[in-house]
Formats: structure tokens, sequence, C-alpha cells
């Protein structure tokens, strides 16, 4: 494997990043290619303080090599994790979703190596200025949230953008990928998907087989619409989200649909929260749901066909209401007769009574 610039700087043994992939990456999965002599990552995620803090404890348990913490910048804790990173004085941080300028002096200050995730060449000269040690210049084939550019298109635009050494990401899975990365310039490349089928990776099974078994079309990107674009792998889940997305309802009434059913998967949630993002599980499960409300008011697949069978008891029902109105109206012709008879009853006790 070939040295470079990047392995002085970290003090790693090859150019290769394990991406931080969130509630895949941990302290086991970041300790294991540390000492494999790559640079391990824990992902922060949508995590607090406490759950990164055991990670890293975790990773520092068992391996004395560096490793990185992955802080996406959105996340509601991202202001506790970053200053945890600081008081731990972490090896690494690299950063997503969002500019990290705000926190990078209080990680220089630590003497924290600050690499950020980019998926743009303003971004790179951004947090070139702000004092960054590299950058990982994306592209819109890795997994999760991607960005609009290709990798071949991304990596060598920002390469001549910055002095800074560039990893290359998204697409990369061997050596071959490896090697074009070199080719665009690239001086490390990070690797996420690959590393979900490595012995120390603690997703189910089950994943590993989806994902050992996935061929060039096997996968597909949502979220765009809304503006948080993510790779997945496509399934029937992946295929209702896209509907709703291409449907004809706008923007605001899907946002507003979303909103009403945030709450309805709490369980769901739980389950996953190993293997999924739990904000981006939410926000897929309000879309399926948005989904579903979109196809039953084109009429199209099974809702439709359940809508249907509702409706007609309701013809069925205006039906027998115009019946029963007619019938009312000969129910109250007939009232008189009855009042009748009994005014003739009544008058034929009168005599009686007296």
């Amino acid at each position: 494997m070939i040295q470079t610039k990047l392995c002085e700087l970290l003090n790693i043994q090859y150019p290769i990043f394990q991406g931080g992939m969130a509630w895949i990456s941990d302290g086991k999965l970041a300790a294991a290619v540390s000492n494999g002599g790559g640079l391990g990552i824990i992902s922060a995620m949508n995590a607090n303080a406490e759950y990164l803090k055991k990670q890293i404890d975790l990773a520092r348990s068992l391996t004395d090599k560096p490793f990185g913490v992955n802080i996406m910048l959105m996340s509601p804790f991202a202001e506790e994790v970053a200053q945890l990173v600081a008081q731990e004085k972490v090896a690494v941080v690299t950063t997503g979703a969002g500019n990290p300028s705000r926190y990078m002096p209080m990680w220089l200050e630590a003497g924290i190596k600050v690499i950020p995730v980019v998926a743009s060449v303003g971004m790179a000269k951004l947090v070139t200025k702000a004092g960054a040690a590299a950058i990982i210049a994306e592209g819109g084939e890795s997994g999760g949230h991607v960005g609009d550019l290709t990798t071949m298109v991304l990596v060598p635009q920002v390469c001549d953008a910055t002095p800074l050494p560039v990893l290359a990401a998204g697409g990369i899975g061997d050596g071959r990928g490896v090697a074009a990365a070199f080719m665009l310039g690239a001086q490390g490349v990070q690797v996420g998907t690959r590393f979900l089928v490595a012995q120390e990776c603690g997703v189910h099974p089950n994943y590993k087989k989806k994902v050992l078994k996935a061929n060039d079309i096997a996968t597909m990107v949502t979220g765009k619409r809304l503006g948080h674009p993510v790779r997945q792998i496509k399934n029937q889940f992946a295929k209702d989200y896209a509907k709703a997305e291409y449907s004809q309802i706008s923007d605001e009434e899907l946002e507003e649909e979303l909103k009403k059913i945030a709450g309805e998967y709490k369980l769901e949630l739980d389950e996953v929260k190993r293997a999924i993002p739990v904000e981006d599980m939410k926000r897929d499960l309000r879309l399926r749901k948005a989904s579903e409300l979109v196809m039953a008011e084109a009429k199209v697949g099974e809702a439709p066909k359940k809508e249907e069978a509702e409706e007609k008891p309701k013809k069925t029902t205006r039906k027998k209401k115009a019946e029963s109105a007619e019938g009312e109206e000969a129910a109250a012709e007939e009232k008189p007769k009855k009042t009748t008879r009994k005014k003739k009853a009544e008058e034929a006790e009168e005599p009686k009574a007296e």
C-alpha cells in the first residue's frame, strides 16, 4: 500500500479511513480498523455525550492506535459532543451535515486534527481557511447522506482548490477504487459500506448478506425533494418513499403530513436504531406514511381498493336515505289517520265520563 502525507500526519500505516456510519461505527469497529493500520472512526450521529464517552472508552480499551470521531453537525447533541471530544482530546474529528467552523477553534486548541467531509469546492475552501488538517471529498456514490456531484467529478476539483491532503469517498470498495482515487489527486480514501461486512461490525447478519448480494442497480436515492438525499438499498420501503416524493402533493403538504405522524413509529424506531440513524428513520417512516396517503388519494394499488370498498356502503346508504325519505313522507301521510282514530276513541269515551 502506498504511504502518503496523510499517514505521516495522522501516524497511521495506511491512508484509509473507516467512515462514520450512524449506529454502526462504534468503539469496537473503530478500534479494529485502527489496529489494522487504518483510521477507525466512531460515529456520534444523533447520540448524546454519555453514549459517545462510552464508545471512546471502549475504543481506548481495545487499541493504543489513533482513532477519530465523526460529528453530525445537525444532531441535537452536536454542542455537547463537540465539547466532549475536546475534553477527551481524540486524535481526529471528522464532520458532516454542516459547517464545522463554529467548533474548530476549540478542537484545534485541544490538539485535534479536524478533517471535514465536503460535497462542494466552496465548502472545501471554507474549511481550509478555518484550519482543517485535511479534507474528505465525498461524492454521491456513497451510502447514507449524499451530495449531487459524483466522486469522479468532485475529487479532482477539490484537490485543485486546496493545498491540504484530500481523501476521496463515495463508491470506493476495493483496491481499484483506491488506485483511481490516487490518480484523481487524492492522498487517501474513506470507505464505509465495505466495512459493514467486517467481522467486527455489529450489524445483523441479514444486513451483511444484503450488502454482499447487492448488484449495480441495488441502491436508490430518496429524500432529494426535501433536501436530505440518502442512498439506501432498494426495497419496498424505499419505493414507497420515492412514490411520495414524486407525487402531486406539495412540499408544504408533505411536511405537514410528516409532522402529524411524527410520533407514530416509536416501537419501530427502537427496534432499528442500531442500524439506521434515528432522525433519518423518523423521516423515512413519516414519508412512508405520507406515501400511503398519496397512493390512497391517487387510487393506486391496495389503498384505492380499500377506499372503493368503503365508498360502496356510502352509495348504498344514500340510496337507502332516499328510500327512507320516501317512506317518511308516506308515514307522514298516515300519521293523521292514526291521530284521527285516537281522537275518535277519546270522543267516544267523553260521553261515558259525563
